[in-house]
């Protein structure tokens, strides 16, 4: 099996023409980064807010209270990017900082580490950006 680059499973995500077997943890981070590598961290983060809930419609996944988007995962995982980036030589490739970035935050129970789950899980989270209540963010 030929590994995808980070840059293809972007671009596939950005077509709307990824499998949704693909859009795995490690799928979410590489477009992340991605996002982040070729836009301001405000701008990737509104291309994300809106390609993600695209890509859900696309797949079938109901954005809405209680499934689809989330918010703050979303915006929680994009200042990990931008803090893994601030710590990291750019320099290297995309897909060798993809890797690197795995190996480093892709634990995907991380915002559990930040965040009680009952304030992760709820409504205002998902719709909204919340503050963590159990550890300041990486950087912060």
């Amino acid at each position: 099996m030929v590994k995808s680059s980070t840059s293809s499973i972007a671009q596939e995500f950005c077509d709307c023409t990824l499998p949704k077997s693909a859009w795995t943890h490690k799928a979410h981070l590489r477009v992340g980064l991605w996002h982040l590598m070729s836009y301001s961290p405000p701008t990737a983060l509104n291309l994300m807010r809106e390609r993600i809930q695209r890509y859900n419609i696309v797949c079938g996944v109901v954005n809405s209270e209680t499934s689809g988007y989330h918010e703050t995962i979303t915006q929680f995982y994009l200042k990990v990017i931008v803090y893994f980036l601030e710590q990291h030589d750019v320099s290297q490739s995309i897909d060798q900082l993809a890797e690197s970035l795995i190996q480093a935050w892709g634990n995907r129970n991380l915002p559990l580490s930040y965040y009680s789950k009952d304030r992760l899980m709820s409504k205002e989270a998902r719709q909204h950006w919340v503050e963590p209540d159990l550890a300041r963010m990486p950087g912060a």
